[in-house]
């Protein structure tokens, strides 16, 4: 190939996605680039700034004028997304603002703005990138596509734990009412859609643990770049 590949990682909420795309780009040593955290970004933002959450212009505003960057630390891999020059990544887990990211996320202004940004982090290669709609609309190009899926229930409760091990209770049965809305949402907005590309690799990752995801993935992306 002539340019380090991207790999782009889609699925619904729960799918396991976040987990995986992180473990793939340190194992590739590329830059994982968590595109819902940007949603939740300008939830967060809008949530702080006290804006109406029905009052588009105003978070199509927000998205246009957000400066984003991602600091990888080497030491542990993990990474950090900053926004309009401070950290946010402390606040993006705090339940309101995973209440409102999906109606923030259905805005066309909101997702156009934060399109291009994603593309920006990508636009030089060696990015694991998840979403969404990271396959059929942010990096259609990307030489490696992924769509995880699990069912509903496993879903939730591979939620239900990561919030659990961080210290945040949790109500399963709120967590899966959101899971339903968040799901509804993403499959009916007009603009990306939750979908698998044509060309992307199909993971049905209920029964899967994430190291067998991760080194399918991995496999696969070395074996074919090779």
């Amino acid at each position: 190939m002539s340019r380090v590949p991207n790999v782009a990682i889609d699925g619904p909420a729960g799918s396991g996605k976040s987990t995986v795309a992180s473990l793939v780009a340190r194992k590739l040593d590329f830059l994982y680039v968590d595109t819902g955290a940007m949603y939740r970004a300008i939830a967060y933002l809008a949530l702080k700034a006290g804006v109406n959450l029905d009052d588009q212009d105003a978070l199509g505003l927000l998205a246009e004028t957000a400066k984003f960057s991602s600091v990888r630390f080497c030491s542990s891999g993990a990474t950090a997304l900053w926004c309009n020059g401070a950290d946010l990544t402390p606040y993006l887990r705090r339940w309101d603002v995973t209440r409102e990211v999906a109606r923030v996320a259905a805005v066309p202004e909101v997702r156009h703005y934060l399109v291009r940004s994603q593309q920006v982090f990508a636009r030089s290669g060696g990015v694991v990138m998840e979403g969404r709609d990271i396959g059929t609309v942010v990096l259609p190009e990307a030489e490696f596509k992924f769509f995880l899926t699990a069912d509903l229930d496993t879903r939730v409760a591979r939620r239900a734990l990561e919030m659990n091990g961080a210290g945040r209770a949790v109500d399963p049965a709120e967590l899966r009412r959101q899971f339903i809305y968040r799901d509804e949402m993403d499959l009916k907005r007009t603009v990306g859609p939750l979908k698998a590309a044509p060309d992307a690799v199909l993971i049905e990752s209920t029964a899967l643990t994430v190291e067998q995801i991760v080194d399918r993935i991995v496999t696969l992306c070395r074996g074919r770049a090779a």
